[in-house]
């Protein structure tokens, strides 16, 4: 992971867009990118949608994760660490004998 993020950086800042990527930038960005993925999808079932346009949606999810691994970067945030403590926190959120099998939203918050 730290040898991609290091080429997304060297990529970044080769081209001096750093000023273009603050934060607030890259959060609207990963946005406006998952957004064009939704795109890809609409009017169309999910296969549909994966037939026609699977080497788009993949350019999509690469820009979508090239923003975030450029924001995880900017913030100094351990990705593992961080998908950790999220499952952690999931896990007591949603406890299997609760969730299993269910779409059913939790209601704690």
């Amino acid at each position: 992971m730290d040898e991609l993020i290091e080429k997304i950086i060297q990529f970044r800042d080769e081209r001096d867009w750093k000023k273009f990527h603050d934060p607030k930038d890259l959060a609207l960005s990963i946005s406006l990118e998952s957004s064009e993925l939704l795109e890809l999808f609409q009017w169309k079932n999910s296969q549909q949608a994966i037939e026609q346009n699977y080497s788009d949606m993949q350019d999509e999810i690469a820009d979508i994760l090239i923003y975030t691994l450029t924001l995880v970067h900017d913030l100094k945030i351990d990705v593992k660490d961080a998908i950790l403590q999220k499952i952690n926190k999931n896990a007591e959120k949603y406890p299997v004998s609760r969730f299993k099998g269910s779409s059913q939203k939790s209601t704690r918050h």
